[in-house]
């Protein structure tokens, strides 16, 4: 009769025991794993839920602690001030983790013209603009794509065989002139100036191409923000970008003119509105200049500031802006009017970016009008206890009655 032996009884049981202990500490070490990245990621957000920059009034530290009251984030009571006013505080996660160095800056009481008047955009951009490359028909019936992994969206055309190009037709002109000699181009791509060698196709009779797509200009409608006692100004409250790469144009100067809008269609779910408008390009039609497009806006400065139909009104730092009642300034083709808007979200942690707080429209004339915000309507003030706190940036596609908008102090400095 076969015998089992309890040495392999014994030795089946401690090997169930080491398994079971080993998937323990595998558990155990997945949890531990967990919990390091869900502290890591928690801490992450906490950081980015600190501002990079707060406006005080002189003689007042009011809203500082409320902006900065945040869940777990430490920061010293007191901090010496700088010769100009200006200070930093330093944050911590429970005072054992650095987070963050937030710049104080003690400001006097800043009053703006508010504006909420459409007006006509003309934008140089720094260069041509490539904003395609693609496959082209020569003469012989052969398809090729001469600019394939040379040439980049995204990229402005400088300089044709040494010599500077600022238009389209100057550009077409090199190409032809070319006759189907390689072509020595510089162009600036994100900042950085790259020479490139591209090999003109015959597509026709002293015809050539490049296999690229261009353009040297754009144009459009905007709101102004706001215009400063120099003639400063600030409009939009985000960018112009390219339709087609969607790059932030580089911008090599541009030129305000005066718009009238003509239609309106109105926004619903799925398809924002638009205002539809007419630009005068003529030079006595012309208002200013552009000399700055960034992600906040575009700027410049007005010819003759004291022309406008402005309101005046004093600035609202974002530790002072509260969800609730709003109001936002636009022009829909009669005259700048006031709009009643809610407050019903506010970004901490997206406060330095146009989409730092949300808002819904609430006026019935607004809404029968347009739906709520609509195209063209960028850039109108926000207004909140006779304050300007803002400026509309963009609108939901699926509820146009909502939308973002963007601290104006953020359009300031």
């Amino acid at each position: 009769m076969a015998k089992t032996s309890i040495f392999n009884k014994n030795e089946k049981g401690c090997d169930f025991l080491s398994k079971k202990r080993n998937y323990r500490l595998f558990l155990f070490v997945l949890l531990l794993a967990d919990m390091l990245a869900a502290g890591g990621l928690g801490i992450l957000r906490l950081k980015e839920a600190i501002p990079d920059t707060v406006y005080i009034r002189a003689g007042q530290d009011a809203g500082l602690e409320e902006f900065l009251d945040l869940p777990l984030v430490t920061y010293p009571e007191s901090i010496g001030a700088s010769e100009n006013g200006s200070y930093q505080i330093p944050c911590s996660f429970l005072g054992i983790v650095p987070l963050k160095q937030v710049e104080v800056k003690t400001v006097e009481d800043k009053e703006l013209s508010v504006c909420g008047i459409p007006v006509g955009l003309y934008m140089e951009t720094q260069g041509v603009l490539i904003v395609d490359t693609g496959e082209i028909m020569g003469q012989d019936g052969v398809l090729r794509e001469p600019a394939a992994n040379i040439a980049k969206a995204g990229d402005y055309i400088l300089e044709v065989n040494g010599c500077p190009v600022t238009r389209k037709k100057q550009l077409i002109s090199e190409i032809q002139e070319s006759q189907g000699e390689t072509m020595k181009l510089l162009v600036s791509r994100k900042g950085e100036a790259i020479p490139l060698s591209l090999d003109p196709v015959q597509t026709g009779e002293e015809e050539y191409k490049l296999g690229i797509w261009v353009r040297d200009n754009t144009q459009g409608i905007g709101t102004m923000t706001y215009i400063e006692e120099d003639g400063t100004f600030g409009a939009l409250g985000h960018g112009i970008s390219d339709t087609d790469t969607g790059e932030l144009l580089d911008v090599s100067g541009g030129e305000l003119y005066q718009a009238q809008i003509l239609s309106i269609m109105k926004g619903a779910k799925g398809t924002p509105g638009e205002l539809s408008g007419y630009i005068e390009y003529q030079d006595q039609k012309k208002l200013g200049k552009i000399t700055t497009n960034t992600e906040k806006g575009i700027f410049g400065k007005i010819s003759n500031p004291q022309q406008w139909p402005v309101i005046q009104a004093k600035v609202g730092y974002k530790q002072e802006v509260k969800e609730g009642k709003a109001e936002i300034v636009t022009d829909l083709g009669d005259g700048a009017k006031t709009y009643e808007i809610l407050i019903t979200d506010i970004y901490k942690e997206r406060s330095d970016t146009n989409k730092a707080f949300e808002i819904q429209v609430t006026d019935s004339r607004l809404l029968a009008k347009t739906g709520g915000i609509v195209q063209g309507m960028s850039g109108s003030p926000v207004l909140q206890n006779g304050k300007i706190i803002g400026a509309v940036t963009h609108v939901f596609v699926r509820d146009p009655a909502k939308g973002y908008g963007i601290f104006i102090e953020n359009m300031l400095w």
